[in-house]
């Protein structure tokens, strides 16, 4: 193998299977708080902000670790969160345009 293509192959070491439990563990946290936030009515005003947030970090972290992208080049990472900034506009757009705020 030449050098350039040993230089390219070199990766940050995998997650071990404890940080899998770990980050199973926080994604379990985030969906019971997002089931707890959708039955609070105090919540009632805040809820589509709220839900979308942690969506989107149950969705990176769900890519991030899961599909392996943290450890892929950038250009992968910005594949998948380009639309994620884009539908997250749309959202918040939407949410202004019927006046949900």
């Amino acid at each position: 193998m030449s050098e350039h293509s040993t230089a390219e192959h070199t990766h940050a070491a995998h997650a071990t299977t404890m940080t899998y439990l770990v980050v199973a563990a926080i994604l379990t946290v985030i969906t019971v708080v997002e089931v707890g936030v959708f039955y609070m009515p105090a919540m009632k005003p805040v809820l589509a902000p709220v839900l979308l947030v942690l969506s989107s970090t149950k969705f990176a972290l769900v890519v991030g670790f899961y599909m392996h992208l943290r450890y892929d080049h950038n250009l992968f990472r910005a594949v998948f969160a380009l639309p994620l900034l884009i539908a997250a506009a749309v959202i918040v757009g939407l949410l202004f345009l019927f006046r949900v705020f």
